[in-house]
């Protein structure tokens, strides 16, 4: 990638303050302006697909940009609104009386009330990073996330394919499903074609192995066809029309609705809703399932960062829970940090955290601006990036992915979706959850050790620490197990090595976690070696599978 060679080129890791502005100003700038052409549409497609005016989601993101970029220290982290909490959005403001447009006063009240339960769920993610919980990212086991995250991706493709082509969604997530064939044997013929066109865009250009043609944002290409077209059906005003027999109407409310004054669009949250048990539930998901995506998108972001720079996951955490206060406070969505956009900022050359930044800027100027240019993207065209987006969380080479990791793996990651599909995001991680606690005493983990490992550290003769570990080293239990490593090596700067000859069973996250734990010890000039995995059988050829050790008897009194 161009990023890797520029990375080359500098003489020193480039990093987010003032007094460096000015350097890396003309890359931070262009990729700013970049990754705003790709965050516009999509600001504005998941606010309307979470209940929100179009207006929120840009909200969130200019927020994002002027607000967290001066308190997290993620340097290439994209802040914004993002698909993966759609399903709760909608949900929340559902349940506080979301009609879609047939009551307008009773929509206004649920997204004040929804607001009012947003700014609590940020006060809740500012004390999780108060209590340094930034960790926790580390503790759910990774067949689960990914499951839920797949689920997401159904849920939004099965409530967006009614919109892109012309139609209302409403029901639960199998119900939208079964639905679907329906939806497109009666679809709107002139919508259909905007979201069918628009569809053929964002697949079909990334197919084009042409450098130029990569250099264009797809969600760009989209924006500049689908306006067009909208303009040439005339959907900025209603009429009908007929074909083969059938009359169809459309009109303006095919078209996204933003104010032409932003400062009338600041709406501020209704706290009544908070006396409702109910508007918790939605604060805990708001809180955890949040926090979760955020921690692993600063995370993904590190991987990838050409400079291996690290967040401090609990101030990036911080960022995300005072954005998001400030957020709700004037009607936006909540934000995380989120992969897609920031994958995006890498890719485009960004340096620093301004880039961030300026993509909040280019988004206010936009909206302030250009609000008539804004009124004339048609919702199929929004519509239409929300299923790509869904169609990406869900990818079949996730589901690929994770069968070569393990079969057992591939069984939590089906569970988990499934359970997401027929009940909702906290019990259907629950429910994979368990079932990966069912697998590992089924691999002969003792239940004792499922959550108290069972740890000695050994100082050797050459100063580096030996951790040996006994019984199961798995997910529940890799908290206090990392702590371990991390105190003997990261903060005493010792080499360490971590002996696993006594452990009966070692899964598939502590694998990766070990993994990402030998390349942090890497960029701090240390070695972290995992050693007495020999005589454990892996449960597949993945060099992240589980293994175990199926000569061991399991021993009654553990």
């Amino acid at each position: 990638m161009a990023t890797d060679s520029n990375a080359l080129q500098d003489q020193e890791i480039p990093i987010g303050s003032l007094k460096n502005l000015g350097k890396y100003l003309k890359f931070d700038l262009v990729s700013g302006f970049l990754v705003f052409l790709i965050a516009l549409p999509l600001c504005l497609a998941i606010s309307l697909a979470s209940g929100y005016p179009a207006i929120a989601g840009i909200f969130t993101a200019v927020i994002g940009g002027l607000v967290a970029t001066f308190i997290s220290d993620s340097e290439l982290s994209i802040k914004g609104p993002a698909a993966g909490l759609i399903v709760i959005a909608l949900g929340c403001m559902n349940e506080f009386g979301y009609t879609g447009g047939q009551d307008p006063a009773a929509d206004m009240q649920a997204y004040k009330m929804a607001l009012g339960v947003g700014m609590a769920a940020a006060a809740v993610q500012i004390l999780f990073a108060i209590f340094r919980t930034g960790i926790l990212g580390e503790f759910f086991p990774t067949a689960a996330v990914h499951g839920m995250l797949a689920a997401i991706g159904v849920i939004i493709i099965a409530k967006q394919i009614p919109v892109a082509v012309g139609l209302s969604a409403k029901g639960e997530p199998l119900e939208l499903l079964r639905e679907i064939p329906d939806k497109l044997m009666h679809m709107n013929p002139e919508i259909g074609l905007i979201g069918a066109i628009s569809l053929l865009i964002l697949f079909g250009l990334p197919l084009i192995k042409n450098k130029y043609v990569k250099l264009v944002p797809a969600q760009l290409v989209v924006i500049l066809v689908a306006i067009p077209l909208g303009m040439y059906f005339d959907l900025a005003h209603d009429h009908t029309y007929t074909l083969h027999h059938h009359v169809y109407e459309v009109g303006e409310q095919h078209l996204v609705s933003v104010p032409f004054n932003i400062l009338n669009a600041i709406t501020f949250p209704d706290f009544s809703g908070l006396q409702n048990a109910f508007a918790w539930k939605w604060v805990a998901m708001y809180a955890l399932i949040g926090s979760l995506e955020s921690l692993l998108s600063a995370k993904a972001v590190d991987m990838i960062d050409p400079w291996k720079r690290k967040t401090n996951l609990d101030r990036d955490l911080v960022a995300v829970g005072v954005g998001n206060l400030i957020a709700s406070f004037i009607g936006g969505l909540p934000m995380i940090s989120e992969i897609v956009r920031s994958r995006a900022n890498i890719d485009n050359g960004a340096r620093t955290r301004f880039a961030n930044l300026f993509h909040g800027l280019f988004l206010l100027g936009c909206v302030a601006l250009l609000p008539s240019v804004i009124h004339q993207i048609p919702l199929a065209a929004l519509a239409a990036m929300l299923i790509y987006t869904g169609f990406r969380l869900a990818h079949p080479r996730e589901f690929v992915h994770v069968f070569k990791v393990g079969r057992e793996q591939f069984v939590i990651y089906v569970t988990t979706l499934v359970a997401v599909l027929a009940t909702d995001l906290l019990i259907g991680v629950g429910i994979g959850i368990a079932l990966k606690f069912c697998i590992h005493i089924f691999n002969g983990a003792p239940l004792k050790s499922l959550f108290l490992p069972e740890i000695e550290v050994l100082e050797e003769q050459d100063g580096t620490y030996r951790i040996v570990a006994a019984n199961s080293v798995v997910f529940s239990n890799w908290l206090a197990f990392r702590r371990k490593i991390v105190e003997a090596g990261l903060v005493q700067r010792h080499n360490v090595s971590v002996d696993l000859t006594d452990a009966r069973l070692v899964d598939h996250t502590v694998m990766e976690k070990l993994h990402e734990l030998e390349r942090d010890f890497e960029r701090e000039g240390l070695q972290l070696k995992i050693i007495g995995l020999d005589n454990h059988q892996p449960l597949s050829a993945h060099p992240h599978a589980a293994r175990k050790r199926p000569q061991l008897p399991l021993d009654p009194t553990s």
